[in-house]
């Protein structure tokens, strides 16, 4: 189930990059990059749901980001460090699934690190780390 999850988020992940760069359809987008992973049912369920919602609480997310980032500006921060925040932001206070289906905080901050390791800079899991811990000793998991 993790390894599932993991190539879930790595799919939203390529989807909100590529939304945040062209114009095209996030339907479109997902369809095209699960196509490519050949994610399973649950899995790419779980990235559409990631997907729309960051999408749905987008402004509210880019606020927080630009509140505990305030060294750097949102609109120059890297696309890939911005939606990896964006991911787990969403998962961490966003995500109104039941608690039981929902990821564990801990496991959202790692995932959101290891993302950061692999497709980020070499400052980015610290930025992410940085950002994620900020935001989970203000608010915790409910906001």
């Amino acid at each position: 189930m993790a390894g599932m999850r993991r190539r879930a988020r790595m799919a939203a992940l390529q989807a909100l990059y590529e939304l945040d760069c062209t114009e095209h359809g996030a339907e479109d987008v997902l369809s095209h990059i699960t196509a490519e992973e050949q994610l399973p049912e649950q899995a790419l369920s779980f990235s559409r749901e990631l997907v729309a919602g960051v999408r749905e609480h987008r402004s509210q997310v880019d606020e927080l980001i630009s509140r505990f980032a305030s060294a750097f500006s949102i609109e120059y921060m890297s696309v890939v460090d911005k939606n990896i925040l964006r991911l787990a932001i969403f998962e961490i206070l966003f995500d109104d699934r039941p608690a039981a289906d929902r990821t564990p905080l801990k496991v959202a901050i790692n995932e959101a690190i290891e993302l950061a390791r692999e497709f980020g800079s070499d400052s980015s899991p610290r930025l992410v780390n940085g950002v994620l811990g900020a935001i989970t000793t203000e608010y915790g998991r409910d906001k």
